[in-house]
């Protein structure tokens, strides 16, 4: 269980009293509306009504005084045209401790016009697209009851957050919407996302390096690729992942359901204390992976082994569907193979024209604690 964020605010900013734009924009109103609340010396709210607004770029950056809450109860819209920001973000909460996000409102990033642009996989100039949400160093927070949508790169992105709970949180984008990550997590610790849906056109979940301690509980994935540690190595000095805990979870028509990435070719890196328990697949097309020789698009050295160190890895009371008859691979690194890989219970059925399910691993020796349909490492 992650922070939990006593309403004690006494002091109301509502941008209401700050001059809203006759077009809807409240984009200075809600700066003015911030900056006086992170000033307050007593806990405050910041009200965004009921209502469909326009809001520009904007940044809302501490330190704060008090601990602040946004309450958000509008359809917030941003600019359409990617062109119209500057920055790699479009709402960004910079450096507060102590803060709520709340309210049932959602967040519309109108991204369609921006996922024809995004072909950054093969091309090294393409253009820097905005998330929705950047929370970056913002510590013993709760995001509640707040909907992320269209986003025209990833909807979530948490950076350098400690003590950081997302509760009954949706995402919501065609699985067509390219790099789109629902919650993408770096350098952060005690982070937890309990009871969501995410719904999108790449990873649900995925984690960077220098992550600690992240627990995903009760996430409905689906349409996406999943929830994916990595990928990883691509650069030097990487920080470890260490402690990443997915239980009672289900996935529906994803690319992917669990899933450890890695580059071949890699700098050294290390993930560690992996755990996968209670998991639900429904006709998911790799339900569980394990991939040290991750390189889309062809954009690296496939024949260079991976120098990513995998260990303590748990994968227990997985069931469902697979799409693909390779219902669990696990593809280590020859260089540095995976230890301590721990299967318990697996019941993944494949009921396609190729025969039934298997399995596929190599340089990986499981311990295996229950029974496993398709049986481990058979190939």
């Amino acid at each position: 269980m992650g922070f939990i964020y006593p309403s004690s605010a006494t002091s109301i900013f509502d941008i209401r009293d700050y001059e809203i734009s006759p077009t809807s924009d409240i984009t200075g109103a809600l700066r003015r509306a911030f900056r006086a609340a992170c000033l307050s010396t007593v806990p405050s709210r910041v009200v965004i009504p009921s209502g469909k607004f326009k809001l520009r770029e904007i940044l809302l950056q501490g330190p704060c005084k008090a601990p602040i809450e946004f309450l958000v109860q509008a359809r917030v819209k941003a600019p359409a045209d990617p062109r119209r920001f500057r920055t790699d973000g479009w709402v960004v909460f910079n450096y507060i401790n102590g803060f709520k996000l709340y309210g049932g409102g959602v967040f519309d990033g109108r991204g369609k016009r921006a996922w024809t642009l995004n072909d950054c996989h093969k091309n090294t100039n393409c253009p820097k697209l905005a998330a929705n949400l950047r929370f970056n160093f913002v510590d013993n927070a709760l995001v509640k009851d707040i909907t992320t949508k269209d986003s025209k790169n990833f909807h979530v992105n948490v950076l350098g957050c400690h003590n950081f709970t997302m509760d009954h949180f949706t995402v919501v984008a065609p699985g067509q919407s390219p790099n789109t990550d629902g919650i993408h997590i770096g350098s952060s610790t005690g982070i937890f996302i309990q009871d969501s849906n995410i719904g999108t056109g790449d990873d649900c979940i995925s984690l960077g390096d220098g992550t600690k301690e992240i627990h995903v509980t009760g996430v409905k994935c689906g349409p996406g690729h999943g929830i994916s540690v990595g990928s990883l190595g691509r650069t030097r000095n990487e920080a470890p992942v260490d402690g990443f805990y997915v239980k009672n979870c289900t996935f529906t028509g994803t690319d992917n359901g669990i899933r450890i990435k890695t580059w071949p070719a890699s700098f050294p890196g290390i993930v560690t204390n992996v755990h996968f328990e209670d998991i639900r697949m429904n006709n998911v097309s790799n339900p569980v992976i394990i991939d040290q020789e991750y390189c889309p698009w062809n954009l690296c050295k496939k024949g260079v082994p991976s120098l990513v160190k995998i260990s303590n890895v748990t994968i227990d009371k997985i069931y469902g569907t697979s799409s693909n008859p390779v219902a669990m691979k696990i593809a280590c690194s020859p260089t540095v193979p995976c230890q301590n890989i721990q299967l318990g219970e697996i019941n993944l059925t494949y009921n396609g024209p190729q025969g039934s399910a298997v399995s596929a691993c190599s340089n990986v020796l499981p311990k295996l604690t229950g029974i496993q349909f398709p049986h481990a490492c058979t190939a």
